[in-house]
C-alpha cells in the first residue's frame, strides 16, 4: 500500500509517462511501463512489479471514476 507521499510520487510519474505519448490508447506502452518502473524505484527508493502498479494504478482510476460520478450527481 502506499501512503499519500508516495501516491503523489506515483501519480506524478505516470502523469509525465502520458505526457510522453507512453499511453497512445487505454494502456502504457511496455517502454512506458519500464519507465514507470525505474522512475518510481528511484524516486521512492521502493521496487514494485508491474503487476502492483498497475493494481495501484486501477485502483487510484476507479476512486477516482467514482468521486467524479458522485459529484456529477450531487451537481444535477
Amino acid at each position: 500500500m502506499l501512503d499519500k507521499r508516495l501516491t503523489k510520487i506515483f501519480c506524478d510519474i505516470f502523469i509525465k509517462e502520458i505526457l510522453k505519448c507512453n499511453k497512445p490508447g487505454t494502456h502504457f506502452t511496455k517502454d512506458g511501463w519500464l519507465k514507470i518502473m525505474a522512475n518510481f524505484e528511484k524516486e521512492a527508493c521502493k521496487t514494485y512489479s508491474q503487476r502492483q502498479l498497475k493494481y495501484r494504478w486501477d485502483a487510484l482510476r476507479k476512486e477516482w471514476n467514482a468521486c467524479r460520478n458522485l459529484n456529477v450527481k450531487i451537481l444535477v
